[in-house]
């Protein structure tokens, strides 16, 4: 048996000065696990070598949630240049299975207004359950990847006041309609959301006498985080100024408004004097078109298309993000008047995203929803699952601040010993609502003659080298268990 340091360079860890802690009272296999697996004390935490992760598998672990049991034939069949296609038109993607698992939820179905009769806990449950459904069985699985990723960028955290009914609403009329669509109309949807508008107290933001002062919590996060990035060129006063524009969106005074959800514009609360954002004017008396003088003004602005796509190649492609692909990304965004699909299919074929393999880390919903996929689990999505994203720090919409769940992986390296316990409990078929095939998983133990193991491929993403087949081979039944929770793994 290679020993401990060996085995985890060989499969690409190197070593990390993570601290394991809790192994005491773990069963016999568990300690065998994370015997195998726990780092050394000393060493680094760079990613795995991606030499040998093949061109397909690279764009299935990147444009989709991880392969599921044969993606990867099909993928190579169609070719991936109509691959990338397929997924950034997913209007034309039949998805009658997955959409039959989530209508299921019988809350994604209610108006607005009617969703103040069911209870938060049974709001945030169906959200969540949703997405992991959506993540886990969808076939518009590229529409998946960017709805997670706009509700990080525009995120709302669900505990707050009103958002805990309409963070719910939030996601379907927002995110998911104008995921590969253009970024203005996003911002724009946004913008008047009854959540955004509670959340970043937009609802207040008034200016009614001559000494009033508007609120600039929503604005300064519209300059900072949704728009012209922290680096945006924008100052205090662009901030007021924005602010000054936003003024007088609000659920009004009406409390039957208020809990039919519906966003009014006031122009008695609103400042009707001119202002000025970056350097350009708008007109006095403009009333509720300043908003989209204002958004027309951001949108179109240099720092946002050179944000944006930072944030796109640093999910895609790596992080720091290499600046021929910012650039590029960023004169297409810019060029195509913010199209989200235009900009993706340009990135998703540049040399950049093609050549750089295994070198993002796997936050914990990635994690989790991968190795479902790569096993072909069976789940209803249910809380079971959200318990162990909880642990692992990523629960669906329960992020704090306005800044969404965090790309980088430092982090999510102190996950790690969550992870491996998640592994067990999936692959022993100890979460409810989440079933493996045990008959299976048990022909699918590496063995010391085969040159090729399909689940491997799927998990690592690529076929097991000799040492990893050994120390594999001797892990019983959790075979499966140990090659999740191996540090090639964490990758994609």
């Amino acid at each position: 048996m290679p020993d401990r340091r060996t085995f985890l360079r060989e499969i690409g860890w190197g070593g990390s000065s993570l601290v394991l802690v809790g192994l005491a009272g773990c069963d016999r296999a568990n300690e065998s696990l994370l015997a195998l697996l726990a780092p050394e004390p000393e060493g680094d935490r760079r990613p795995p070598d991606g030499a040998g992760i093949d061109a397909v598998t690279h764009v299935l672990n990147r444009v989709a949630w991880g392969p599921r049991p044969g993606d990867y034939r099909r993928v190579e069949g169609m070719g991936i240049d109509a691959f990338i296609d397929e997924q950034l038109h997913p209007e034309t993607i039949a998805d009658r299975r997955c959409e039959l698992r989530v209508n299921e939820i019988e809350t994604l179905q209610l108006p607005r207004g009617e969703l103040y009769e069911c209870s938060p806990a049974e709001l945030q449950r169906d959200l969540a359950r949703a997405k992991l459904l959506r993540c886990v069985y969808s076939r518009r699985q590229l529409l998946e990847v960017m709805a997670d990723f706009w509700s990080d960028h525009l995120n709302i955290a669900a505990q707050k006041g009103e958002c805990r009914w309409m963070r719910f609403a939030d996601e379907r009329e927002v995110v998911r309609p104008h995921a590969l669509g253009r970024f203005r109309d996003l911002i724009r949807a946004s913008a008047v959301s009854p959540a955004m508008l509670v959340y970043l107290d937009g609802h207040d933001n008034k200016v009614v006498h001559p000494e009033d002062r508007p609120n600039e919590n929503y604005a300064r996060e519209l300059l900072e985080l949704h728009t012209l990035g922290v680096h945006g060129g924008y100052t205090q006063r662009d901030v007021m100024e924005a602010a000054r524009c936003l003024s007088g969106w609000t659920y009004g005074h009406d409390w039957r408004r208020f809990f039919t959800s519906r966003v009014a514009f006031d122009p008695e609360r609103h400042d009707r004097g001119e202002k000025e954002v970056l350097g350009i004017r708008v007109p006095a008396g403009g009333g509720a078109d300043d908003l989209d003088r204002l958004l027309d003004i951001l949108c179109a602005h240099p720092s946002t298309a050179r944000h944006i796509a930072a944030k796109l190649v640093r999910a895609f492609v790596g992080d720091p993000p290499p600046p021929g692909a910012v650039s590029s990304a960023a004169a297409v965004f810019a060029s195509s008047g913010g199209d989200v699909r235009a900009t993706l299919g340009h990135l998703l074929r540049s040399p950049e995203f093609a050549e750089r393999r295994g070198n993002l880390f796997k936050r914990p919903q990635r994690f989790v929803v991968s190795a479902l996929r790569a096993i072909d689990a069976r789940t209803n999505g249910g809380a079971e699952l959200v318990v162990h994203l909880r642990r692992m720090g990523q629960a669906p919409y329960e992020h704090p601040s306005p800044d969404g769940y965090p790309l980088e992986q430092e982090p999510w390296i102190a996950t790690l010993l969550w992870r491996w316990n998640f592994a067990l409990d999936l692959v022993r078929n100890r979460i409810p609502g989440t079933r493996v095939d045990r008959d299976a998983l048990a022909g699918a133990r590496p063995s010391a003659g085969s040159g090729w193991d399909a689940p491997y491929r799927n998990i690592l993403g690529r076929s097991l080298t000799p040492l990893e087949r050994e120390v594999l081979s001797g892990a019983g039944d959790d075979a499966l268990a140990l090659a999740l929770a191996a540090p090639a793994f964490q990758w994609h």
